[in-house]
């Protein structure tokens, strides 16, 4: 059986050509293209390129060319099914797996894309012809978009006496016209009435540019009724992973760095009209992360535009808490805030694209620097207000996805209340480490010691202050990314604790279902508890000493790291070897 075009066409639109062939091939940009060296023979110039606007890869040398899947095909040796899966699982999507139901939701989605297509042009066309629409039409001269804007965006107004859902019936059955959520049945009048009447409608198209649901925004100045309203939720229509215009604003990623996120389907309409092509906008909900990774496959700075009001703030800083969690090392996220209360659409039109692409790039805030002076605003100096603000902060950053990103960002946070509390005698650096005493004075304490091996001392530290401070070693748990011990036992009860308990929430030594020796052995042989016994209170220096003991940690795994590499190079004298010793030994030096 074939794969629906649409479904092909989906991956297509959500992977670049870049992006895959960059798993393989090394690239540079050159101007619209990418230049690499061609996987399919062995060269020295660079022969084999990409243009991702066209979605093809093209090798001169070899004649090569074809599309994501042919690339596929091509340099893993794959059938064609096999390349689709790995495609449509690099894109986050479903695998079609060609059942019953498959087929169904297939015929089921032509005859929805067909409805909503019926819908949209009928009604544009009597936005233009019907002179009951007059109202509609003055109200989108006022807001100065033109017949080429209109038919651009598809924009549409439903007219309160005709009903199209009489039309639709003698093509399509009610089931499937009320699977659309176009229409609801009104109870006093016994028939389908439509969602949208008296409105003028905005079609939202999925990333494929079919459109799969509709926006309306009410004429009349009615307290009862919502200025704006969307379709329902349907099999084909989810608001939460979908973005307005992005069909459109995605072509331009190849060219364009930025994509600028959106309270409303005006200001998108009005920035098109300025000029401003790259502009999405939520489709009135608040913002999701499904939202943010979907942006992010296409663009590599999102900058959130929402209106200069109150009620545009207050979304604003809802985004940035919900989205915090998406920020990665190569992406970034901006806010922008309008000044005199205006919106998008209202400032380019005063000012002017030039000035509106001058401002984003002078005042858009990076969203860790939003949030921090949001909450630094709502703190004053009661000891109480700043701990709110403290653990505020810290809960935010815990909750990033990237470990790198987490690191940083609580770095940056506390650097920065650590400005605000000079009297407080810590600070931190780039690298997250303050210099402390070496713990190896600590060995003193202990002479039966001197049988165990310097690391499993280490370990026995770093094991002890996992289970005497879990609760602190929770908020900082970024700390323990990638730390490897060496000891079988105290590998053993680490991988316990981890598992059993939560990533330390709710840790309870005494249910660990563990030998409890290997616990008695951490609490008799932990050389640091005697420091820290000092400073039981103290959650900073704690900190201060566990980062040094898991940098002492690191350095035995890359001494052990460069022992092995000396012995392989001993006997295979491999360059490759030799240049990865060589890094090891750099690095050893910087540590």
């Amino acid at each position: 059986m074939k794969y629906p075009k649409e479904y092909l066409d989906e991956i297509k639109t959500r992977l670049k050509v870049s992006t895959v062939v960059s798993k393989t091939v090394k690239l540079k940009k050159r101007g619209k293209e990418y230049v690499g060296l061609s996987p399919f023979k062995t060269e020295k110039t660079p022969s084999f390129t990409v243009n991702d606007e066209k979605e093809f890869y093209h090798c001169f040398s070899t004649s090569e060319h074809g599309n994501i899947f042919d690339f596929v095909m091509k340099t893993q040796s794959l059938k064609f099914g096999e390349a689709v899966k790995m495609l449509s699982n690099l894109a986050g999507m479903q695998p079609y797996t060609f059942s019953k139901q498959d087929e169904e939701r297939e015929a089921k989605w032509n005859i929805y894309k067909s409805i909503c297509n019926s819908f949209a042009e009928f009604y544009m066309d009597e936005l233009f012809k019907n002179e009951k629409s007059i109202n509609a039409k003055n109200y989108l001269k006022k807001r100065g978009l033109t017949a080429q804007e209109v038919k651009k965006f598809k924009l549409g107004f439903v007219t309160d006496k005709i009903n199209f859902y009489d039309k639709l019936k003698l093509e399509f059955n009610e089931e499937a016209i009320k699977d659309t959520g176009l229409f609801y049945y009104d109870e006093k009048k016994s028939k389908f009435i439509s969602r949208f009447r008296n409105r003028i409608i905005f079609p939202i198209n999925n990333i494929s540019g079919n459109i799969i649901g509709f926006g309306g925004r009410i004429l009349e100045n009615n307290a009862n009724l919502a200025k704006y309203i969307n379709s329902p939720e349907t099999l084909f229509f989810k608001k939460g992973s979908n973005l307005y215009n992005l069909d459109k604003a995605r072509k331009l990623s190849n060219k364009l760095e930025e994509v600028f996120l959106v309270e409303g389907y005006m200001d998108v309409i009005g920035l098109s009209r300025g000029g401003i092509e790259n502009a999405v906008a939520n489709l009135g909900t608040a913002l999701t992360n499904k939202q943010i990774q979907v942006l992010n496959q296409f663009y590599n700075h999102i900058i959130i535009c929402f209106d200069g009001d109150q009620s545009g703030y207050k979304a604003a800083l809802r985004a940035a808490e919900n989205i915090i969690s998406e920020i990665k090392p190569d992406k970034k996220i901006s806010f922008l805030l309008l000044e005199n209360n205006l919106d998008p659409d209202d400032f380019v039109k005063k000012y002017g694209k030039d000035k509106f692409i001058d401002f984003s790039s002078q005042k858009s805030i990076p969203i860790h620097k939003f949030i921090f002076e949001h909450y630094l605003q709502q703190t004053n100096e009661n000891p109480s207000s700043k701990a709110i603000f403290e653990k505020k902060l810290r809960d935010i950053a815990f909750n990033i996805n990237d470990s790198l990103v987490k690191k940083y960002t609580l770095e940056y946070f506390l650097e920065k209340i650590s400005e605000l509390t000079p009297n407080i005698n810590y600070k931190i650096n780039k690298n997250y480490k303050i210099n402390v005493k070496s713990l190896a004075k600590t060995k003193n304490y202990y002479n039966e010691t001197k049988s165990l091996k310097s690391y499993e001392i280490k370990e026995f530290s770093f094991l002890y202050i996992i289970l005497t401070k879990p609760r602190l070693i929770k908020e900082n748990l970024h700390l323990i990314d990638n730390v490897k011990l060496f000891s079988s036992e105290n590998i053993q009860l680490y991988q316990e604790i981890l598992s059993q308990s939560q990533n330390l929430l709710n840790l309870d030594v005494k249910k660990l279902k563990i030998d409890q020796s290997l616990i008695e052995r951490v609490m008799n042989y932990a050389s640091v508890k005697h420091i820290i016994s000092k400073y039981v209170n103290d959650d900073f220096k704690v900190l201060d000493i566990f980062s040094e003991i898991i940098h002492d940690l690191k350095n035995y795994e890359l001494e052990q790291r460069i022992l092995d590499l000396e012995s392989k190079f001993s006997q295979d004298l491999s360059e490759e070897t030799f240049n990865e010793l060589k890094e090891l030994k750099k690095l050893q030096k910087i540590n």
